[in-house]
């Protein structure tokens, strides 16, 4: 007792600290957000941790972006051409880009950083796979070479998400593709202080002076990409209530992600302002198909049988507003969403699921849940989860960990027992599910694709048919495939569709762009 009491004394005395020191700077210039979760992994292309991908957002850019309606458009390139076959795309950067450092960015930092981003991401992949040749053509151009025609090259370099394609100084992007970088040198409009990084307490980031946005309009990931602070401070809070207590005091300018539970107090506060940045997102559960017992399909199907959406949609976000069930891997409100879901209802189908477990020799070995019992966002999950998984006939081995410590436990391919796991549960942005090639689970390759492993050639074919298609008809029927597919293999189920929702201190903060992913240019504090 007296160890949880000094816990929770410890917690908030960090919280306080980094609350006070953001209160020592000019508060006119400093913008003080609470981050959806504590950065603890600064590489984006070594993992898809959503506030990793955003720290990226924050230092680096990309060649391409989507606009708010979802068109892909230049960023760092200026001019790009294909030949006439389609095999070749030449691209030119716009002049004046330069690092934080004041470097000029160049084709030699540009081909290793899409090079490397291109080992590690699924699309990247694809991509690579069709390519023959990646070549400097002077400091400012450079040319793809395909062996056949990959009419999705913009598709893949303006990605929102999952690992975007961001570029960084040649001597970072040339690092190891399994390996986390060391050096935080950006191309973006924010500068990384990594002197006064501190997870768990703080993160700061100051305006890149030596970033040259582009002269349109802020409009989804592309535009240009002002500052108008400072400073931005990230502030690590994870009780919902102290993050409600700290806006509500006026001691941070904004919550990225809203705690669920405090819905109702924030749409009260007439001080407050909640702000939709995103379409609709979902939550998924992820199976480990690398080792047992979720290699066998059937075990697999089973324990997606064990889903009951609306019992864990209520358990997690509390309020019917915040959320909607449904079968589709992809967002429902999107325009490849299918209803084709082959035997899964998103209602428990319990003596269903015995049984297939009983047909597929389920020797009652635990399974091993991981449960980020820090991460408010989704750490309700688990617990029902694991009644479910029980209720179903699997025995459960529920784990508690840091959300941070959980993007790294994914990464091994041990089995459960011996430091591995089995499930996990994640949400994903509509810059992830709005195409079923930004989509990082969608992968059939092993150990080369993303964490869980599946081996599966037909996936990976009808990815290859997605890309191929030509129209937006062929195309909806392809991804329903795409999905009937992930049901017959267990590769990964949804729990349901939920909103995003951002906290403001209304009309102080402003500017906030509707985007794919969260991102935090273009924010005026008045």
């Amino acid at each position: 007792m007296l160890n949880r009491i000094l816990s929770k004394f410890i917690v908030s005395a960090l919280a306080v600290g980094a609350l006070t020191t953001a209160h020592s700077q000019d508060l006119t210039k400093t913008l003080r957000v609470v981050p959806q979760a504590d950065l603890k992994i600064l590489d984006p292309i070594w993992t898809t941790a959503f506030v990793t991908r955003n720290h990226g957002y924050m230092i680096y850019d990309t060649l391409f972006g989507l606009d708010g309606q979802g068109k892909v458009q230049p960023q760092m390139v200026d001019t790009y051409s294909t030949s006439p076959d389609g095999l070749t795309w030449t691209f030119t950067l716009r002049k004046g880009l330069a690092f934080s450092n004041g470097k000029p960015v160049t084709s030699a930092d540009v081909i290793p950083s899409i090079t490397r981003w291109g080992k590690r991401d699924v699309f990247g992949q694809k991509m690579f796979e069709a390519m023959s040749s990646f070549d400097a053509i002077d400091d400012n151009s450079f040319k793809m070479v395909f062996k056949t025609p990959f009419p999705m090259v913009l598709d893949a370099l303006s990605k929102p998400s999952g690992s975007a394609a961001f570029i960084m100084e040649k001597s970072a992007a040339s690092t190891p593709a399994d390996k986390q970088i060391t050096e935080y040198i950006g191309s973006g409009p924010y500068v990384f202080k990594q002197d006064e990084y501190s997870p768990g307490a703080k993160i700061v980031y100051t305006k890149n002076t030596s970033y040259v946005p582009r002269s349109e309009p802020a409009s989804g990931t592309a535009g240009g990409k002002q500052v108008f602070v400072d400073r931005v401070e990230w502030v690590i809070l994870k009780d919902a209530q102290t993050m409600s207590n700290a806006i509500a005091n006026d001691e941070i300018d904004m919550i990225e992600w809203m705690p669920a539970e405090q819905y109702a107090t924030f749409k009260a506060n007439p001080k407050l302002e909640l702000i939709k940045p995103t379409p609709a997102g979902l939550f998924d559960l992820h199976l480990n198909h690398l080792v047992p017992p979720f290699d066998n399909p059937k075990i697999a199907q089973a324990a997606i049988m064990a889903i009951n959406q609306e019992a864990l949609l209520r358990a997690q976000l509390v309020n019917k507003d915040l959320y909607r069930t449904c079968v589709s891997i992809y967002p429902c409100d999107s325009a490849i969403a299918s209803s084709d879901a082959v035997y899964f209802t998103g209602k428990p189908q319990f003596e269903a699921a015995k049984k297939l477990l009983k047909e597929a020799g389920y020797d009652g070995k635990p399974v091993v849940l991981l449960y980020p019992a820090d991460f408010a966002v989704i750490n309700k999950f688990p617990p029902v989860m694991a009644q479910l998984l029980k209720q179903a006939g699997f025995n459960v081995d529920m784990q508690a960990m840091d959300w941070s410590s959980l993007v790294t436990r994914r990464t091994i391919k041990e089995p459960a027992d011996k430091g591995g796991w089995n499930m996990f549960i994640t949400g994903w942005s509509p810059g992830d599910t709005m195409n079923p090639l930004f989509f990082p689970p969608l992968t059939g390759n092993g150990e080369k694709g993303w964490f869980g492993w599946t081996t599966d050639p037909k996936l990976e074919q009808l990815k290859t048919d997605y890309m191929a298609a030509t129209d937006a008809a062929e195309r909806k029927k392809i991804a329903a495939a795409i999905q009937v597919e992930v049901y017959e293999m267990g590769i990964f189920a949804p729990l349901g569709n939920f909103d995003f929702y951002s906290v403001l201190r209304k009309g102080v903060v402003t500017g906030l762009v509707q985007a794919p992913v969260n991102v935090f240019w273009n924010l005026k504090k008045n």
